[in-house]
């Protein structure tokens, strides 16, 4: 069985997201996705709207998604990989050349990100609205 990982916060879901999710599992027969957990998106001084619990039960109950994991720091990604035998690293092209030296334990792959969304993108959207 050929596994894949990918890490992200994936707070507010979008078709980004799901297609990022579907071109990963198609690299493989099962994809495992660490999420930041809250603690870790502390560290980052990033917010996320949903908790650690809910992001995890959102994309567990999509398709693509076989296993539901908690990135808790930086470092872990080659633990997690060598951990959980995975074959296939991917990140979104906005990461490229980030993590290419986890190619000394799986192929690492950049997939290009969707093209007109982004978290980023849909909370500016909303202050506008809310402020204009």
């Amino acid at each position: 069985m050929k596994k894949v990982i990918t890490y992200g916060t994936f707070d507010l879901l979008h078709w980004g997201h799901i297609n990022l999710l579907k071109r990963a599992k198609a690299l493989g027969d099962y994809l495992i996705v660490a999420i930041s957990s809250d603690e870790f998106n502390e560290l980052k001084n990033k917010k996320a709207y949903h908790s650690f619990e809910n992001r995890k039960m959102i994309l567990e109950s999509i398709r693509y998604v076989d296993e539901v994991i908690a990135e808790n720091s930086w470092e872990q990604k080659k633990e997690d990989i060598i951990r959980e035998g995975v074959d296939v690293f991917v990140m979104g092209d906005d990461w490229k050349g980030k993590f290419d030296e986890l190619n000394e334990v799986c192929e690492v792959v950049y997939l290009p990100r969707t093209i007109g969304i982004s978290t980023s993108k849909i909370k500016d959207d909303l202050l506008t609205v809310n402020n204009g």
